[in-house]
């Protein structure tokens, strides 16, 4: 549906808007996107009931955790990124959960066997030999990644067509291969291809500003004339459409016995 509003106004009001977190609450009504089915905030939930100790790695803001109705005793978070480390900590401290900075490429700074369940939502990239070396023996890890290939009808928008590698850098299979070959049995992988869909020109730059890895380095600036174009193509013939793709993995450490 045709909007009222200029692309400028749009524009503007999108570059304005804070990217910190990862609420997406920002997207109501301007964008849509499908869910997967399984469920991972209330899935993860169920599991950190049921440990004394758990790690959330790259929490984000600490959203998803702080959605969990109990956190275990002990309740650790890593975050990399200092705006969302200051967030993570305002919302998860009253609940009892200590956030940690540390960088995303940085070994995790815990001691061995440190903890029953690692869980992470969405990680850049996942460290399977240290999330091995921090699980107990019969502890686990439980992630939702991003799959192969995830919104890039809006990436190659804005790219062009992405090389092989670029578009399976993030398949499920991989995500099996390096966690048995950290020492892990995979006891849960599955995956969905969910539709999503930009109702303004200022949703697509609000989620490209958000989500920093899909137009490496996006400005607006640098991509006036294609937002333009686009913005004209949503006005003319509504809703650019993507899809995400998304994979759980669940995958459990063995016990010495």
């Amino acid at each position: 549906m045709a909007t009222t509003r200029t692309f400028e106004d749009l524009v503007a009001e999108a570059e304005a808007a804070s990217v910190d977190g990862w609420d997406f609450s920002w997207f109501e009504g301007r964008a849509t996107e499908e869910r997967p089915s399984w469920g991972y905030a209330r899935a993860m939930g169920e599991r950190l009931a049921r440990v004394s100790a758990a790690l959330d790695i790259q929490t984000g803001g600490g959203e998803v955790l702080g959605s969990a109705p109990r956190l275990p005793p002990l309740t650790v978070a890593t975050e990399g990124w200092p705006p969302n480390v200051a967030k993570a900590t305002a919302l998860l401290h009253p609940r009892g959960a200590v956030v940690v900075a540390s960088p995303e490429d940085a070994p995790l700074p815990f001691a061995d066997e440190a903890f029953d369940l690692v869980t992470s939502r969405h990680p850049v990239h996942t460290y399977w030999q240290e999330v091995a070396r921090v699980l107990r023996p019969g502890g686990r890890y439980f992630s939702q990644q991003v799959g192969p290939a995830s919104v890039f009808e809006l990436v190659e928008y804005f790219l062009g067509p992405q090389p092989e590698e670029a578009r399976n850098g993030r398949h499920p299979d991989r995500a099996r291969a390096a966690a048995e070959a950290a020492g892990l049995d995979v006891v849960d992988l599955r995956s969905e291809r969910l539709r999503i869909e930009f109702h303004d020109i200022g949703a697509v730059v609000h989620f490209l500003r958000k989500v920093i890895w899909m137009v490496p380095g996006f400005t607006v600036d640098e991509y006036r004339p294609q937002l333009r174009a686009l913005h004209e193509r949503i006005e003319e013939k509504g809703p650019f459409v993507a899809h995400s793709t998304r994979f759980l993995i669940e995958a459990s450490k063995p016990r010495n016995d």
